[in-house]
């Protein structure tokens, strides 16, 4: 492979040239240990993998890989490279010998087409293809909208014919018994994977009788539905057909729930996801092997890669390297929170990604904002600023120390910061009790990310005294109030009089009662408001409405104005994507 400048070049340009020297699938399979039967190739260099039956090969093996979480502390809107820093560790760990595997998540087209792009990684440290990882992969996002539509098919058609037919009608079609759905309880919505927000809220059923009949709907972008969160929690096949039947989807007049089982729905929603319930096998730039699988936002949703995807890498590797979503004080709190109980598998280290571009914005300097040129501050020294945002890294510390890890402090390097910045944030953070490095795999792959590995290593041999936050048999209130102060640093909880009604009635029912809380609330600040940045105090979380999914086992606190479909930005990232006519190849993804 020729050699790539990332300060030169843009990310696909960067990406197109390593496809030239791509690993074939067959190569990483072996690699992997893999047997016939156990993989299918998708085309020279992707393949799906039958984790079900690696597993079960594997259940009576010892081994288990050494299992790092890579976070962040709060984000900007621009990201500060969890992706691209769970690429270098891992391409960092292959380059000093380590047998490893890294597992992310499958990119949405929301953020690819919209503001942060592809999430690829980037620079010498990314996933490829990118092209195929950007552009819908092996379906799998395309069957869970499919599988999430279908169940709104059916639970639409089925009040449709329950309020314009009779008994007899619906008897001589094989339905022996009314749902008796209310029109004005229905849980579920429409599914696409782009940011539309003028389909937040719309109406259906406009015209005749044969029509339907006119009600309020609408969509949440994919990544958020239920559907997505079921995939990333199964452990197999036959955990995933079980969570489906157990989706409500809508309430009777009486209050009673309707499933999907009640539709007679879940065993063709099934059918849309027997593919996509095993992960792809991709690699990195430095030809790693890569398990992609699943795609919830942490804002909104899980904000994991799948259980079965982390599951599988345990037993295929020494190091296996996973991602959590947006911040700790979300992707990680629920990593440790709801995945690890979920997946049985304990942390050995914990990575805290820190840039100094998210440090100053959080020290009080101008704001970054997505399509915006970049304010020179943020390319030239002020430690001033920095010195203010480091509050935000040592909440983040703080809030993994909660779970009983020492986490390491990976400073995600850019090729603007000066010395005395580096050493800035390695006094702050060193200061704090934390490791530390700095990884420059953005500029040089896993040459620029072994001082990161090896400071992994070493965290990864030291034991740690990782559990839980609370017992699912504390209440669900408490709970979350547990996350708001012990988590995000706030005062308490303001329950609407929506969501204190939903959460009693959920209390009440010793099925939901012990299930656990994934809270749904802005990235941009440890708070609910944007707005307050580095480390607020003084205020209180406001909660809105309390959602219930069923199937993927969670009850989902919904916090100040966090939206289930997020919008999309004047200058979005479609306005540069292209194809080339000649040769047939994607530009512009980054």
């Amino acid at each position: 492979m020729r050699k790539l400048n990332p300060v030169e070049m843009k990310d696909w340009e960067i990406a197109e040239a390593a496809e030239e020297s791509l690993r074939p699938a067959a190569d990483l399979a072996a690699e992997l240990g893999l047997e016939d039967g156990e993989w299918s190739a998708y085309g020279p260099s992707l393949a799906k993998i039958d984790a079900t039956k690696v597993l079960g090969r594997l259940e009576g093996s010892s081994r288990r890989a050494k299992y790092i979480d890579v976070t962040a502390i709060t984000p900007t809107p621009l990201g500060e490279g969890k992706t691209t820093t769970t690429l270098g560790l891992v391409e960092g760990l292959g380059r000093i010998g380590r047998k490893v595997v890294g597992a992310v998540r499958q990119p949405s087209g929301g953020p690819t087409f919209n503001v942060k792009g592809s999430a690829a990684g980037g620079g010498l440290a990314q996933v490829v293809p990118l092209s195929a990882l950007s552009l819908g992969l092996t379906g799998d996002i395309d069957a869970i909208t499919n599988a999430n539509n279908l169940a709104m098919i059916a639970l639409l058609s089925r009040l449709q014919h329950e309020r314009n037919h009779d008994d007899a009608w619906l008897a001589a079609r094989k339905i022996d018994h009314r749902l008796d759905i209310d029109p004005d309880r229905i849980q579920l919505r429409w599914a696409m994977d782009f940011c539309a927000q003028m389909l937040r809220n719309v109406t259906v059923g406009q015209g005749g009788p044969l029509d339907g009949f006119e009600m309020p709907s609408g969509f949440y972008i994919t990544v958020a539905s239920e559907v997505m969160a079921i995939l990333a929690m199964s452990a197999d096949l036959a955990d995933l057909r079980a969570r489906l039947s157990r989706m409500v989807v809508a309430y009777t007049k009486d209050g009673r729930p309707v499933t999907t089982a009640d539709l007679e729905v879940d065993g063709a929603m099934c059918a849309w996801l027997v593919n996509a319930v095993k992960p792809t096998l991709m690699q990195s730039i430095e030809g790693q092997p890569m398990l992609v699988h699943a795609g919830p936002f942490a804002n909104i949703a899980i904000g994991q890669s799948s259980v079965i995807a982390d599951r599988l890498g345990s037993k295929l590797a020494d190091y296996l390297v996973t991602e959590s979503g947006f911040a700790a004080d979300i992707g990680f709190e629920k990593f440790w929170n709801i995945k690890c109980r979920c997946s049985g598998l304990k942390p050995d280290c914990v990575v805290l990604v820190a840039t100094v571009r998210a440090l100053k914005a959080h020290g009080g300097a101008p704001a970054v904002k997505a399509g915006m040129p970049l304010d020179p501050v943020y390319t030239h020294e002020a430690l001033d600023f920095l010195e203010k945002g480091c509050e935000n890294l040592l909440a983040h510390i703080d809030i993994i120390k909660r779970a009983g890890i020492n986490p390491v402090v990976c400073l995600n390097g850019f090729y603007t910061d000066t010395p005395a910045e580096r050493a800035l944030v390695r006094r702050v953070a060193e200061g704090a009790g934390a490791r530390f490095a700095v990884s420059d795999h953005w500029l040089k792959g896993g040459e620029g990310a072994v001082e990161l590995a090896e400071a992994v290593i070493a965290a990864c041999d030291e034991p740690n005294d990782f559990h839980f936050l609370s017992s699912l048999d504390e209440p669900l209130a408490a709970r979350i109030e547990t996350i708001v102060k012990d988590v995000y640093g706030g005062d308490g909880v303001d329950f609407s009089e929506t969501a204190a009604a939903r959460l009693a009635q959920l209390q009440a029912d010793p099925a939901t009662a012990r299930l656990p809380v994934c809270m749904a609330k802005t990235q941009y600040s440890l708070s609910h408001d944007p707005k307050l940045l580095g480390r607020p105090k003084g205020w209180r979380l406001p909660v809105r409405d309390v959602l219930l999914y069923s199937g993927a086992g969670l009850v989902v606190p919904v916090a100040g104005d966090i939206k289930l479909m997020p919008g999309t930005v004047a200058n979005a990232a479609y306005r540069r994507i292209d194809v080339d006519v000649s040769t047939g190849r994607v530009k512009g993804l980054f």
